[in-house]
């Protein structure tokens, strides 16, 4: 009997969905937003492969982000937004973050790790950006400077916590690869359309996105596409996540008490240079042969209560590299509130 794989079935299952919505929904075109918000949003975002039973690979990433108002943005800020190629399209928010994000092979109870396996990686960064939403669009441009190697501290962050958390110790980080300063330059933008689905007061929304990162720690284009059925969609164009990765979004305004939203997004990305499997650049290091298309699948759940929003999300992904053993796949949890 022929094995049926359970990712074609939900293919299947996604396109006869859309169909059905196709026919028994219909268009609302989304409202432009002219006032301004007077609320500043801060979000925490934790990715863990823990979520998916694995230890391997991308294995722990931690952001912490905070949006500014777009009522009280600085007047420089609103002077350095005339030179960005939205600068006369909606409302401004700056975008500050920061975070840490680690990679470990398999294995790694050895101090001389696999050669073909990921190699031990840390990354921490600090951002600074600019994001404009109109109610249809959303567009981020960002720039991350940070550090990737020992002073990125992942060594004594993996510790620490399988240490609290009675885990196998990794002892393979003096292989990690070498201190190299960092830099991203990140663009995306999001165009989206509600529908209005009867007779359960439900709304869904369809929201194709592209973008790219250029630099010496991610050069790469996607293109992909999210999903959503729910209640409260307008509040926001899907939960964050931290980057590379599907573009979620910092920003969420709700316009009722309680809202909640099921989810689905793909996405296709062309890596030119990922310094995680590639190595540093200008010394020699481990490294993997990567795969030059890598393709995503997220599913997932928010809810908003208030000016709090609380999401999951959890991620399957082709593979990244040649001799990577198994598909990597690993869940984020995310919340974020308004002050």
């Amino acid at each position: 009997m022929k094995k049926v794989v359970p990712m074609n079935i939900f293919r299947s299952a996604l396109i006869s969905v859309v169909c059905f919505l196709a026919i028994t929904t219909s268009v609302l075109a989304a409202e432009e937003r002219v006032i301004e918000d007077d609320k500043g949003i801060f979000n925490i975002v934790i990715e863990n492969d823990v979520f998916a039973g694995d230890d391997r690979d991308y294995t722990n990433g931690i952001r912490f982000s905070w949006l500014s108002s777009e009522e009280n943005m600085p007047p420089l800020a609103r002077s350095a937004a005339s030179w960005l190629p939205f600068a006369d399209d909606g409302n401004k928010r700056i975008s500050l973050a920061a975070g840490q994000s680690m990679f470990a092979p398999e294995v790694i109870g050895s101090r001389t790790p696999d050669p073909k396996d990921h190699p031990y990686a840390g990354w921490l960064y600090a951002s600074v950006g600019m994001v404009t939403d109109t109610g249809k669009t959303l567009n981020n441009v960002m720039l991350t400077l940070g550090v990737v190697g020992p002073l990125a501290y992942a060594k004594q962050t993996q510790k620490f916590v399988h240490h609290i958390t009675n885990s196998p110790q990794p002892k393979g980080w003096d292989n990690q690869l070498k201190n190299e300063p960092g830099i991203i330059l990140t663009y995306e933008r999001k165009w989206r359309q509600i529908y209005e689905f009867s007779p359960f007061g439900l709304g869904t929304d369809f929201t194709p996105h592209l973008g790219f990162n250029l630099g010496n720690v991610n050069t790469d284009g996607s293109v992909g596409a999210t999903f959503r059925l729910g209640y409260d969609l307008p509040a926001d164009y899907g939960p964050p996540r931290i980057r590379p990765s599907l573009p979620g979004s910092d920003l969420f305004i709700p316009t009722k008490t309680l809202g909640g939203y099921l989810f689905t997004a793909v996405e296709a990305r062309a890596v030119a240079q990922n310094i995680f499997l590639d190595g540093n650049t200008f010394k020699d290091s481990p490294h993997v042969d990567k795969k030059k298309l890598v393709n995503s699948l997220q599913l997932g759940a928010a809810v908003t209560y208030g000016q709090t929003r609380l999401s999951y999300t959890h991620v399957l992904m082709t593979r990244e590299y040649t001799t990577q053993r198994r598909k990597p796949a690993f869940g984020a949890l995310t919340i974020s509130h308004r002050f």
